[in-house]
């Protein structure tokens, strides 16, 4: 190459040299004009000889570069023909014009040539296959996986695509793949097991009894490990650690963690059945992080209410189990320690940022007053992050702008973004663990010093950031929680009769007047509230709704209609203005119907859809909405959907319904 480009830049030379001697003689005719005839001549002779000379050169570097090609040409031909691999050719429709002996092993059919590829293997694609330069994913053919590569060639670039030709090559991969599949089923797998309500099972146990529940645990327990081949040891007197590896896990998802059903069904005399909380550790890069990955798990299990798994697999989160309601703790020496570290939290503080998630409720405004009146007990500032009212709570706040102590009270996200400081600044976040359904993200990532108070079973995607948390299933509502932390925050903090209303509204609006998730301490925190001077009367007026909203309730339920025999499916009506509080409104309405057991109730809100869902306990329909990117409780939960015609957001629901329906059925 290097030598063409020399002599390529000597003929470059030549003709300006040339030129310049023609011209010289064309000066010359003026002067002397015979001898610049003779000149003129004899400079036509040596640009004539030149051109010559060029040409031939030319066509002999033509000729090298056939002979170059058609070398080429006979070392491709010559590597397709002796290539120890599957090899066949095609015309661009498909139709096979040769294969090689190893491609003819694939098949098995002395001649196939002039058949369609296609038809001798429905596998493949031929224009997905074209489409794709790199290949398509491994294709298996009788007991070999393959690679296939093709590589379009054109007979004549200046004829059309249609006389285009395919060369496919086949790379056996089958060994490659086993030794793949080998080493992901071996890797190790550790799984945290916990009983987690081992202290009310044997509390309700008579004394006698105890020894043979513990035994019959332990007893399960093991016999589960043994038939798979695992290893089980006990830790503590409630937790056991698995270890196993990914065959063994994909049995054990294959059928939905059955050990669940099998300990929840021990009677020897225990009262309350045992639940099993499992937390699990795949595809770890050490035995480390997989431990780390299986004590995530378990709290995340813990977090949703226990008597389930959570499996971790890299940053995914697989869920199986959940089936009853999360067990009652009545210990409340937890509350102690939370509201004893709170405070702590506080006077440390320059302020506190109080928020909850959008549209916030009786409950989330509820709780935060609570917060915000022990913030001010120790003369700490303390603002509710507000964008701006809504149905929900319209009643609470024309009570709150009636008081001259709360006119600062509230502020908006963006001021409160502008003005919370890192390091010094507190933030709360109530009645939600998801960065996404808070009123102010933003402030999540601001915000170096943050506080969780939720009641929500622990979702995926959480504040991870706080310094602390204080999620409890278990409780009927935030404002239940926020209760006990005020009754421990000071023995001389006392709530105005206001607060104290709007914190019995809250317990109220979410146990549906002491009906659902009610245990003994959310009704010692409603008498604790009576005793701060809340009056049932009060709080009940939160709860008043203008005739539009009745009639549009009314509405909602009159056009439900019902699926798998029990369940309610329903929307709100186009152009109401409350459309959110409407939807839970209708959703609790329906669970009122005879043979109706789940209710789920759409609500179209800008270019979204909101999800409310209620359950009279048989029908979980957290599991239900998380299937959508929601959550909540067992028998209370919601989603919102982006994007989406209130139409497609329907066939969503039904399809999550049937799928989660499916699965129940699977399991049983």
């Amino acid at each position: 190459m290097k030598r063409f480009k020399i002599k390529e830049n000597m003929a470059v030379d030549i003709k300006i040299m040339l030129g310049i001697i023609l011209l010289l003689s064309l000066i010359l005719i003026y002067y002397e004009w015979i001898i610049g005839i003779l000149a003129l001549t004899l400079s036509s002779a040596i640009i004539f000889f030149n051109l010559k000379a060029q040409k031939r050169r030319s066509r002999q570097m033509i000729q090298r570069l056939e002979n170059l090609s058609f070398s080429i040409d006979l070392a491709t031909k010559s590597a397709i023909l002796t290539v120890p691999m599957p090899v066949v050719v095609t015309q661009k429709d498909g139709t096979i014009i040769w294969y090689n002996k190893y491609f003819n092993e694939i098949i098995k059919d002395k001649e196939i040539v002039g058949s369609s590829l296609e038809e001798i293997l429905p596998q493949l694609d031929l224009n997905l296959l074209q489409q794709e330069e790199r290949g398509l994913e491994p294709v298996k053919i009788n007991d070999k996986i393959y690679t296939i590569t093709c590589s379009p060639v054109d007979i004549d670039k200046e004829l059309d695509e249609s006389r285009r030709i395919l060369v496919l090559y086949w790379k056996d991969i089958t060994d490659k793949t086993v030794f793949e599949e080998k080493y992901k089923k071996g890797q190790l797998v550790l799984a945290h097991i916990y009983v987690d309500n081992y202290d009310e099972v044997l509390s309700n146990t008579d004394e006698a009894d105890r020894p043979m529940v513990v035994a019959e645990i332990e007893g399960r327990l093991g016999k589960w490990a043994m038939s798979l081949n695992a290893g089980l040891q006990k830790y503590e007197r409630d937790k056991f650690l698995m270890i196993m590896d990914t065959e063994i896990l994909e049995m054990l998802e294959a059928k939905k963690f059955d050990i669940l059903d099998n300990i929840r069904e021990i009677d020897m005399g225990n009262q309350m059945n045992p639940t099993l909380s499992i937390g699990v550790g795949a595809e770890a890069s050490s035995p480390l992080q997989s431990s780390n990955y299986a004590k995530t798990a378990l709290d995340m299990a813990l977090g949703r209410g226990g008597d389930q798994v959570v499996v971790k697999k890299g940053s995914k989160l697989y869920f199986y189990g959940g089936k009853t309601k999360a067990v009652e703790r009545r210990t409340k020496v937890k509350s102690r320690v939370i509201a004893g570290v709170l405070r702590e939290l506080m006077e440390q503080s320059r302020d506190v940022y109080i928020m909850s998630h959008e549209l916030p409720d009786l409950d989330s405004m509820g709780s935060a007053l609570g917060i915000y009146r022990c913030a001010r007990y120790i003369d700490v500032e303390a603002y509710i992050v507000l964008d701006e009212s809504n149905p929900s709570i319209h009643y609470l706040m024309k009570e709150i702008e009636k008081r001259e102590e709360y006119e600062n009270l509230f502020i908006s996200p963006r001021e409160a973004v502008s003005r919370v400081d890192p390091t010094s600044s507190l933030l709360i976040v109530v009645d939600t663990h998801r960065p996404s359904f808070t009123i102010a993200p933003e402030l999540i990532d601001i915000a170096e010093r943050i506080v969780v108070i939720d009641h929500h079973r622990r979702s995926a995607e959480s504040i991870e950031n706080a310094i602390l948390t204080y999620l409890e299933p278990y409780a009927s509502s935030a404002s239940e929680l926020v209760s006990e932390i005020v009754q421990y925050f000071d023995e001389k903090l006392k709530l105005n009769p206001l607060e104290a209303d709007a914190l019995l509204a809250g317990i109220t609006m979410d146990t549906k007047s002491f009906t659902f998730k009610t245990g003994v301490r959310t009704f010692e925190a409603a008498s604790y509230l009576k005793r701060s001077g809340a009056d049932p009367t009060s709080a009940r007026q939160f709860f008043r709704d203008d005739i539009e909203t009745y009639i549009a309730r009314a509405e909602t339920v009159k056009n439900a209609f019902i699926i798998r025999d029990s369940i309610a499916v329903s929307q709100c009506p186009p152009g109401v203005k409350n459309s959110s509080l409407i939807a839970a409104q209708a959703a609790d309405n329906l669970l009122t119907i005879r043979g109706i057991s789940a209710s789920f109730v759409l609500a179209q809100v800008d270019d979204g859809v909101i999800i409310s869902g209620r359950s009279l306990g048989n029908i979980n329909v957290q599991l239900i909405l998380e299937k959508l990117g929601g959550g909540g409780h067992m028998t209370i939960a919601g989603a919102q959907l982006d994007d989406i015609t209130i139409e497609e957001a329907r066939e969503r629901v039904i399809n999550a319904v049937e799928e989660y329906l499916s699965e129940e059925g699977e399991s049983k």
